[in-house]
């Protein structure tokens, strides 16, 4: 290997399973492989400490797009991550559980291997709460376990509103409600865990109707973009219930938010993350593992993951020389 190459190790959800035409850690691995760097890969059980240093249990992967056969995996080594690996891509879908967090706190530990995105950050910025920071760029939200504050909500904001779950993904536990939905309050039990669970009331958006724009983000700059239409009779925009994939331009609206979410992203050590923006509003900042990229390639004739990766290279460069290695 060339004395540019990095070794990258993917703390990943088991990659047998995983969809290779539209996965994103797959397209990121891909390009870091192609790139000529050693990638390397293991699932959050694999991680453990010895002596105050993280620990994993590691294989390497050579990648292709060969539908069962795009992963051929290595003999697995037990390894100090600060001792052989310059760059940990933390890529485990949500839930934010308590294995989520234990293996990012032990992520934490490493010193000499840059971790993306921070870890610290990853386990505080609530993928829904974070967003909140920015509460005048988005719609009307209330987030609470209470239910009789969510009826409250609902009649002050025109007797629509979204409820969605705190640690969800890719659309899972999220109403649209209705003043006169004969359900709502069996909607708001489900949403609350009968009042022992926080929920997001969010104002509801026509717009939605037009899409939900996915606008991914390297360092605080914008990557690319697209719309994520839904289905008829659906709410949801998310691509996997049916959502449509449609090319979306990064438009004045947009540029105002992620110029005032680029100092934050870059002080929180967020390096790459996707925002979700409905008729101009935001509505999400998602942390953990942000997709799309495989959608906006296919929408635009682009390969987003080079420069993803070409990105994680420089950042990885400033490390090693922040620390004098």
């Amino acid at each position: 290997m060339s004395p540019g190459t990095l070794s990258m190790l993917f703390v990943m959800d088991p990659i047998g399973s995983i969809d290779i035409a539209k996965d994103t850690t797959f397209a990121l691995m891909l390009a870091a492989q192609q790139r000529g760097h050693r990638v390397l890969y293991c699932e959050l059980a694999e991680l453990s400490v010895d002596d105050g240093r993280a620990v994993a249990r590691i294989q390497p992967v050579e990648l292709r797009r060969e539908p069962g056969r795009h992963a051929t995996l290595g003999a697995p080594r037990t390894v100090v991550l600060d001792d052989e690996l310059d760059l940990v891509w933390q890529r485990k879908d949500p839930p934010v559980d308590q294995d989520f967090i234990t293996a990012t706190q032990i992520l934490a530990l490493c010193k000499r291997a840059l971790v993306l995105n921070r870890p610290d950050t990853v386990i505080w910025a609530n993928e829904k709460l974070y967003a909140l920071g920015f509460a005048d760029l988005m719609p009307e939200t209330r987030v609470t376990r209470r239910i009789p504050e969510l009826v409250d909500f609902l009649a002050k904001r025109g007797g629509e509103m979204i409820v969605k779950p705190l640690g969800g993904k890719g659309g899972e536990g999220v109403f649209h409600v209705r003043h006169d939905d004969r359900n709502l309050f069996s909607i708001l039990e489900t949403a609350t865990g009968f009042g022992t669970c926080w929920a997001m009331a969010q104002q509801y958006l026509p717009a939605i109707r037009e899409g939900d724009k996915r606008i991914l983000l390297v360092d605080g700059e914008p990557l690319g973009a697209l719309l994520r239409v839904p289905a008829a009779g659906e709410t949801r925009a998310n691509l996997h219930v049916g959502g449509s994939a449609v090319r979306a331009p990064i438009d004045a609206r947009d540029l105002r938010i992620i110029e005032r979410l680029r100092p934050a992203l870059q002080r929180d050590g967020l390096f790459f993350v996707g925002i979700d923006v409905i008729g101009g509003m935001l509505t999400e900042v998602n942390v953990t593992s942000p997709t799309g990229i495989q959608e906006i390639d296919a929408l635009e004739g682009v390969c987003l993951g080079d420069r993803v990766i070409a990105a994680a290279e420089a950042r990885a460069r400033r490390h090693r020389a922040a620390r004098g290695l």
